[in-house]
């Protein structure tokens, strides 16, 4: 099958697609990554802090001295480089979607399905109509509960026992609504950071995208929930419930966390 992957250029997707890109390599993949997720406004500091251990540790330094010391693809995790080296396709950036050119390249890929996984934009129903198969979305969190961004830092906050993926399908512009497919559930480890829980989670909800793509290639029916009214969006956290979060025993990240995850790629 021609597949095409919408991701973002940060740790969660990188190591995403670390579990996720062996194990569907024998289709023909496409890997458009976006820069960033939701608007510019000005964020919290802490959430700028958080950001750079997302994505600027990674891209701006480790990254770069990966794909000049010429580690082997048989070396993992892999950098965004070597990735597009294991699929034989160099990834493309693409914070524009929806736009004619970015369309004209989707409708020449013909693609059977399309796949997003922490993708920085919201995808409209030109580009939705496109692929055979339609298109999932890998949520990081439980659904309907917990639309919109850092689902899993909310359910943190509100004292959530467990955390979850689920895929879906996305059938128009709305944010989180489509028929569900599977779900995934891990418990909260409460000694551990916001970053480390939400990277915990992509190994098992890349696996339903495995199980969803090898039924999909069988041609066999994909049975999924209706989309289920009721939770709430949630945009990104402020000040005062950055601290909330704080006072009962959580930080976004820890630097101890972060340096193993960057010596797994040395």
């Amino acid at each position: 099958m021609k597949i095409i992957i919408l991701a973002n250029r940060d740790i969660a997707s990188n190591l995403a697609l670390n579990f996720l890109l062996p194990r569907i390599s024998a289709h023909d993949i496409y890997v458009y990554l976006s820069s960033s997720v939701g608007g510019h406004n000005k964020r919290p500091r802490d959430l700028g802090n958080l950001r750079f251990f997302e994505q600027q540790l990674f891209n701006d330094l480790l990254f770069p001295l990966l794909a000049k010391s010429g580690l082997s693809v048989d070396q993992q995790p892999l950098g965004f480089g070597g990735l597009g080296k294991l699929i034989g396709r160099q990834f493309l950036a693409e914070n524009a979607i929806n736009s004619p050119d970015a369309i004209h390249r989707i409708k020449t890929i013909d693609p059977d399905l399309i796949v997003s996984i922490r993708y920085g934009g919201i995808l409209r129903e030109e580009l939705i109509s496109i692929p055979k198969f339609g298109v999932i979305n890998l949520h990081s969190g439980k659904l309907p509960q917990y639309r919109g961004v850092m689902a899993s830092f909310w359910a943190m906050l509100n004292g959530d026992s467990d955390l979850g993926t689920t895929l879906h399908f996305i059938a128009d512009s709305t944010i989180d609504t489509g028929a569900v497919i599977s779900r995934t559930a891990a418990p909260v480890a409460s000694d551990k950071s916001y970053l480390w829980n939400v990277l915990s989670l992509y190994p098992a909800g890349c696996g339903l995208i495995i199980q969803a793509i090898n039924a999909f290639e069988a041609g066999e029916e994909v049975v999924t929930e209706p989309p289920s009214e009721g939770g709430q969006y949630f945009s990104f956290p402020t000040d005062r419930e950055l601290k909330l979060f704080k006072s009962r025993g959580y930080q976004l990240y820890d630097t101890d966390e972060v340096l193993e995850i960057a010596k797994s790629y040395l």
